[in-house]
C-alpha cells in the first residue's frame, strides 16, 4: 500500500486486492487517502473486502448473470423472468450497483403500489433483493439496500378463497359447462385436483371400475406451450383418490364420447393435446360461471340480451347485445372477481372437513405434505353454524 501525489495536486492511494490485482483511487487530501487505505487493510484481514470500483457494474448485467444461475421449475422461472423483465429491469437496468441506495428502492416500491397488485409488488421486491444480495455475496457492493424495504400488505378480497356449495356445484355449475369440458371441471370439485393434475390425467392413472384415480404427473404451461412433468407438485402430491359415483358417470360419458388424446390424455383439446389454462379460463370457465348465474347476469329484453356486470372500479355496468353468447362473453370478460378453478379444490376439502372426515385422510387425498397445512387452510373455511349449534345442544 502506498500514497503518491499526482501532477494535479491530488493524492492517489495504491493497494492490492485479495486477488493480487493492483488497484488505485484518488482523493482530494492525503488524510482521506490514508483513512481509505486503513479501511481496505481492515476489510482484507476480515475477509469483507469489496473493491470500490466493483459497484460500477450495471444492475442489468449482474441481474442476468444471477438469473442464469436459477435452478427452479420452468413455470417459476418463467413467472420470475416476466416480473424481472417488465418491472425490475425496466427501472434499474442501467443503474450502477453501487449507486442504488435504500431510499431509491423504497421510492420505487412506493411508486409501484398504486399501479400493481400487492402480490406483484412483493415479487418485485423479492427479485430486486435477490440480485442485490447476490452482488453482496460476490463482493460487488458492501450491503444490500433492499433490507427493511416496506411493501403494501396483501389484503383479502371478497372473492378470495371462495367455497361453492355442493348443491350449487352439481346442479348449477356442472350443467353449465360444455360437455367436452365437464369432466375437467368435475375432477376439481369431485377429487380435489389442481389444474395441472387434472389436465395431465392419462388413461393409466384412471380406473373407473375400481372408482379411483392416481395423481402421478402434471401438465405445466410456459409461454403458451404445455408439456408433461413426470411428477406432481410434491412427494405427497403423488396419491390415490377415491371417486364418487356421480363423477365416475361423468368420466365414463366423457371417454365414450371423446376418447383419449395424445399419450392417452383423458382431457385433450380438439386436436388431442393438453388444454392451456389461459385459454380455458377465458373461453370455457368464466362463460360457464355466467351461464350458471355465478358471475354477473345476462337477461333477455325482447329481441336483445342485456349483459350486467361490476367492473374493477366497483361500478355496475350494462350493455345490450344481439345474442346471448355475445352477452355471456361480455360479462365473462368484464366482471371483476368470480370463482376460480382452484376454488373447486378448496371447496372439495372444505366439504370433507365439514362432514367430519379426519384431517389425516383429507391431507392424503389433497396431497399435502403436512396435516397442519390442511388444518390451517380448510378448518377456518367452514361456516356451518348449524353444526356448531348441534354440537352445543344440551337437549335430551
Amino acid at each position: 500500500m502506498a500514497i503518491r501525489k499526482t501532477d494535479a495536486g491530488r493524492w492517489r492511494a495504491y493497494w492490492r486486492s485479495p486477488a493480487g490485482r493492483q488497484e488505485s483511487k484518488t482523493f482530494p487530501t492525503k488524510r482521506e487517502a490514508s483513512i481509505f487505505l486503513a479501511q481496505m487493510k481492515t476489510s482484507t484481514a476480515a475477509r469483507t473486502y469489496v473493491s470500490p470500483h466493483a459497484g460500477r457494474m450495471p444492475f442489468g448485467v449482474h441481474a442476468r448473470q444471477w438469473m442464469a444461475s436459477w435452478n427452479t421449475e420452468a413455470t417459476t422461472s418463467a413467472r420470475d423472468a416476466s416480473v424481472m423483465r417488465n418491472h425490475v429491469l425496466k427501472q434499474w437496468e442501467a443503474w450502477p450497483l453501487g449507486k442504488i441506495d435504500h431510499l431509491a428502492v423504497q421510492t420505487w416500491i412506493s411508486g409501484l403500489s398504486p399501479r400493481l397488485s400487492p402480490a406483484t409488488v412483493g415479487e418485485c421486491r423479492r427479485l430486486m433483493s435477490g440480485v442485490m444480495r447476490s452482488a453482496v455475496r460476490n463482493r460487488l457492493i458492501a450491503y444490500n439496500p433492499c433490507e427493511d424495504i416496506r411493501v403494501p400488505k396483501r389484503r383479502k378480497q371478497d372473492h378470495d378463497e371462495q367455497v361453492i356449495e355442493r348443491s350449487t356445484f352439481r346442479s348449477k355449475l356442472l350443467p353449465a359447462v360444455p360437455n367436452r369440458y365437464r369432466g375437467l371441471v368435475a375432477v376439481a370439485g369431485g377429487a380435489g385436483l389442481r389444474w395441472g393434475e387434472a389436465a395431465g390425467l392419462c388413461a393409466d392413472a384412471v380406473d373407473l371400475d375400481a372408482g379411483r384415480l392416481r395423481v402421478i404427473r402434471t401438465v405445466v404451461e410456459v409461454a403458451g406451450h404445455t408439456s408433461f412433468k413426470g411428477y406432481p407438485k410434491s412427494a405427497a402430491g403423488r396419491r390415490s383418490v377415491p371417486l364418487p359415483e356421480w363423477l365416475i358417470e361423468i368420466l365414463r360419458t366423457h371417454t365414450e364420447r371423446y376418447g383419449y388424446g395424445e399419450a392417452d390424455l383423458l382431457f385433450g383439446n380438439e386436436v388431442g393435446a393438453a388444454h392451456r389454462r389461459t385459454n380455458f379460463r377465458a373461453r370455457v370457465w368464466r362463460p360457464s360461471l355466467v351461464r350458471a348465474g355465478l358471475l354477473g347476469a345476462v337477461t333477455r329484453d325482447g329481441d336483445r340480451w342485456v349483459a350486467s356486470w361490476t367492473g374493477d372500479d366497483g361500478r355496475p355496468a350494462r350493455a345490450a347485445m344481439d345474442s346471448e353468447g355475445a352477452a355471456v362473453a361480455e360479462v365473462a370478460r368484464l366482471q371483476t372477481g368470480g370463482l376460480r378453478y382452484h376454488d373447486l379444490r378448496h371447496s372439495y376439502a372444505t366439504w370433507l372437513v365439514d362432514d367430519g372426515v379426519p384431517p389425516n385422510m383429507v391431507q392424503r387425498v389433497m396431497g399435502h405434505e403436512r396435516a397442519s397445512t390442511t388444518l390451517d387452510l380448510y378448518t377456518r373455511r367452514t361456516d356451518d353454524a348449524e353444526r356448531i349449534l348441534r354440537a352445543l345442544d344440551d337437549t335430551p
